[in-house]
């Protein structure tokens, strides 16, 4: 490796910069070099912080890090990363580039690489799976330049990235007919424009490390492991950190896109669910400029709509919820930044009471036509917690923008979800790296409760990275209806489960999932599979709390009543099973159904990860 820094290599003449152009016509413009591309403030800090997760001299980071991000630079120039989602702008995608460089360096170093080689292997090829991952980041987006592009030179001919960096002023634009996820198969044709040959000869020797690398050059993630998953998060602490606070990026996003999946749900929970403007008891009240939602009744909601649907990543923890609202432009934020506004929302009827409020524009929500009258009352922001913001305790009318206190804000949820603490704007420096590595479920996030059965120092699982077992691909008979209107129950558990299974949305066998094959039949986690029916299911919580129960506990116990499960000889309901990976082995803790076909349409085979633990007989 040190051979690789060191090599002497002839001289090269620098390419010819760009001549410099005045009065250029219109729509037209002028290629920049790298030095002057990456001369702005934000971008040299960036620069900086990449350096400083390197651990190199500033003459090894010039060879394997500095001449590629020119490259980069001068290859994208002032493209943005996107027509309308994030870093739409011009220079976006030399920004998004950087960013995610940084942010692939960072989660790098909290991981020992190849995993599961010795000590020795891992110190001797650290530096190469090191410039692998931010090579990865760097280039999974570029291929967006050769296929979502058109590019034009001033000369009239089409310029592609192939040829090489622009020389002449030129135009862009979209392409109509672009498809969404070519660019990742496009990477393939402009890597070389970036890494010299002998960086390539360098990272070969390392067949841990080349394979994935090529899959992720290829667009296949899936199978790149770790070094697909570092590329993965270190995408979505950028994104999410651009779209901070911005609603019209939110309203243009594409339907696939998560801020435009929240936005849908909200639409369709305040015309099918939530209770507007009411005199008393209300989800939310709307005034000419601000709509104001019951935060935790809205969190509530929204997440058990989206599970609904099949979506997942939605934290089950409310001030996550909250959080991933603000940093996807759902809402407005306080005068210090945060999501959740404290306000007293009195009506025209002499009622009152205080709240914990999130606020929305009103244009997210409808059209000017469709807008529903406003609230005949005020909703005046508590001067107390408002912080510095003097100028908003005066009271406000229904045309004024308000919030509130609500007391009842129910404790936070463990779960498996995004974390964050991200400020909306927060620069892609050092010192916003550690929030926006928490938004992104990176550290130590904690775990779902126990069972009540469980041994207290055994933790739920996590899985291996490889992915497990899938079942066998099948034709799903038409599900039990389990609309959410239905009172829970346990019978509407199992109905749930089967419908879940059965449209794919709840997923089985994987390192994620709350339902895997095991001893021929089905075997239901716990306590991750309640708490899931349970988040879809907010009703649950009142049930609960009549029975002095946590939710996923009334859910349990609705479920056992069925007598479904098997038992083991000692009596016990819960089975314990060893999860075997190639890294560590864990236990996990749940139920044996009596017959795989309440669940299951076809028998699958058993998942070869998981093993029974059987307790002993009493005698």
């Amino acid at each position: 490796m040190l051979s690789l820094f060191q090599r002497k290599r002839p001289p090269v003449a620098a390419a010819p910069s760009p001549a410099p152009v005045t009065d250029l016509p219109k729509g037209l413009l002028q290629p920049e070099s790298a030095a002057s591309l990456l001369a702005t403030p934000r971008r040299q800090k960036l620069l900086e912080h990449i350096w400083q997760r390197t651990s190199l001299s500033r003459r090894q980071f010039a060879t394997l890090y500095r001449t590629p991000l020119e490259r980069y630079a001068e290859l994208v120039q002032a493209f943005p990363a996107s027509e309308a989602h994030h870093h739409a702008y011009p220079g976006g995608m030399l920004d998004h580039g950087l960013e995610i460089v940084a942010y692939s360096l960072k989660l790098r170093q909290s991981h020992l690489l190849p995993i599961g080689a010795s000590p020795e292997d891992q110190a001797a090829q650290e530096e190469a799976w090191t410039a692998a991952v931010a090579y990865a980041a760097l280039l999974h987006d570029v291929g967006k330049i050769a296929v979502d592009l058109h590019v034009e030179l001033a000369d009239g001919n089409t310029w592609h990235p192939w040829h090489g960096p622009l020389r002449q002023p030129y135009r862009f634009r979209y392409r109509d007919d672009r498809e969404y996820r070519l660019h990742s198969a496009a990477t393939g044709l402009l890597y070389r424009q970036l890494l010299d040959r002998e960086v390539l000869d360098w990272l070969s020797c390392y067949p841990s490390l080349w394979a994935p690398l090529l899959y992720v050059l290829a667009g296949q993630y899936e199978h790149a492991g770790v070094l697909g998953e570092l590329v993965v998060q270190a995408d979505r602490a950028s994104v999410a950190q651009e779209l901070g606070g911005d609603p019209t990026r939110a309203m243009a996003a594409p339907k696939h896109a998560l801020q435009r999946k929240l936005l849908d749900g909200l639409r369709y929970l305040l015309k099918e669910q939530l209770k507007l403007n009411q005199p008393e008891a209300s989800d939310g009240w709307l005034t000419e400029d601000g709509l104001w939602l019951v935060s935790k009744t809205v969190s509530d909601k929204l997440r058990a709509h989206l599970l609904s649907q099949g979506i997942d990543g939605i934290p089950a923890n409310n001030t996550a919820v909250f959080n991933v609202l603000q940093d996807h432009g759902m809402l407005q934020s306080t005068p210090d930044g945060k999501a959740i506004w404290r306000a007293t929302v009195t009506s025209s009827t002499g009622w009152t009471h205080s709240f914990t409020l999130l606020r929305l524009a009103p244009a997210l929500i409808w059209e000017s036509g469709e807008r529903p009258a406003p609230f005949a009352g005020m909703v005046t922001i508590d001067a107390a917690l408002a912080g510095e913001a003097a100028e908003a305790s005066a009271p406000l009318s229904a045309d004024g923008a308000a919030s509130a206190l609500e007391n009842q804000n129910a404790p936070p949820v463990e779960g498996r979800g995004i974390a964050s603490a991200l400020p909306p704007k927060a620069l892609a420096i050092p010192d916003a790296m550690e929030d926006m590595l928490a938004m992104v479920g990176i550290g130590n996030s904690p775990t779902n409760d126990q069972d009540v059965e469980t041994t207290p120092d055994e933790a739920p699982i996590v899985l291996s990275d490889a992915p497990l077992p899938t079942l066998a691909a099948a034709v799903p008979s038409p599900p039990t209806s389990t609309s959410s209107t239905a009172q829970p129950s346990g019978e509407h558990f199992m109905a749930w489960l089967k419908q879940g299974i059965a449209t794919r949305r709840l997923i089985i066998n994987d390192a994620k999932a709350l339902v895997h094959t095991v001893s021929d039949t089905a075997y239901l986690v716990s306590p991750g599979v309640f708490q899931r029916y349970a988040q879809e299911h907010p009703q649950v919580g009142k049930l609960a709390k009549q029975e002095n129960l946590q939710d996923w506990q009334w859910v349990q116990k609705g479920f056992e009543r069925l007598q479904l499960h098997r038992k083991q000889p000692s009596g016990l309901n819960i089975w314990t099973c060893e999860v075997t990976g190639p890294r560590k082995s864990r236990k996990l803790h749940g139920y044996l159904l009596i017959k795989p076909q309440m669940v299951f349409d076809l028998q699958a085979s058993n998942n070869p990860y998981l093993f029974l633990i059987k307790s002993k007989t009493i005698n």
